[in-house]
């Protein structure tokens, strides 16, 4: 019954709409016209222009949010350029004051080395070791001597194309001879870890004239140091029942260094086969 009753007026809908709407649209003007000199109407208009208005104004501040939104993205974009191109123009005067440094040590004739930036470092208490930017393709080859300005660095104990690994002085595989400057004593200066700046120097015998302060330079006892490569001086000399406790303030601080020198590899294979030699009653020839 529901369902047809709705099916009637529907259709009865459907048949006058024109007629409908036509009494509608009548309703409608009349009540505008009777609300002509009101003012109900100036305050319909009123509110309207108000709303209006309103959302113009909102409508303005959203485009003007977005703009200023784009306008701040492009400005960080500019900032992010000028700051990218600052950091690397600093980068650029530092490695150009820290290779001017290098050449200007009158001490060392930098034109017979190779130079090197130091581009990586492993830290640790015993086994540091150092990246460097230079390889095969500079003529860097594996046991070359690397040192600074201030000193000895290390020895080269692997290279790539393009990179060499450097095992510093401060390494606890690693062993240089060297002699004092002053009384000539020589010893195998070594690391057994801690500071970074402090190193031992074994084998010197109480009988020894050596002295504090003496500076340390690398002998031509050497099997892999060319001689005379600073290496520190004697800051603490304890005698112990036959050899001195010797220890060794580093010329190189490692925590700042950043560009080294690779010397030209020392080939010596005769005097390194006879020291590895373990027949002491065997005569040979070496060719």
């Amino acid at each position: 019954m529901e369902v047809d009753k709705l099916r009637k007026y529907f259709s009865f809908f459907i048949k006058h709409n024109t007629f409908l709407l036509f009494l509608l649209y009548c309703g409608i003007s009349a009540l505008f016209i009777r609300l002509q000199g009101q003012d109900t109407l100036n305050t319909l208009r009123s509110g309207c222009i108000e709303i209006s208005s309103f959302l113009s104004d909102k409508a303005t501040g959203v485009s003007e949010f977005f703009r200023m939104s784009e306008e701040n993205g492009r400005l960080m974009k500019i900032n992010a350029t000028l700051v990218s191109r600052v950091i690397s123009l600093e980068s650029a005067v530092t490695e150009s004051r820290n290779r001017e440094k290098v050449l200007a040590d009158t001490t060392i004739d930098a034109s017979r080395y190779i130079m090197a930036k130091v581009v990586g470092r492993k830290f640790s208490d015993r086994e540091n070791m150092l990246l460097i930017d230079a390889g095969r393709n500079r003529g860097i080859r594996p046991n070359m001597t690397v040192l600074s300005p201030e000193g000895l660095v290390g020895r080269v104990t692997y290279v790539s194309a393009h990179y060499s690994k450097v095992m510093p002085l401060i390494h606890h595989e690693f062993k240089v001879i060297v002699t004092s400057g002053v009384t000539n004593t020589m010893g195998i200066l070594s690391w057994s870890g801690g500071r970074e700046d402090i190193a031992q120097l074994e084998h010197i015998p109480i009988s020894s004239p050596v002295k504090l302060n003496e500076q340390i330079s690398t002998s031509d006892f050497s099997t892999f140091s060319v001689s005379g490569i600073p290496v520190g001086r004697i800051i603490s000399l304890r005698p112990d029942k036959l050899f001195y406790t010797v220890e060794v303030k580093l010329g190189v601080d490692f925590s700042r260094l950043t560009h080294v020198l690779v010397t030209p590899l020392k080939i010596e294979p005769e005097k390194i086969q006879l020291l590895q030699s373990t027949g002491e009653t065997a005569v040979e020839e070496i060719k």
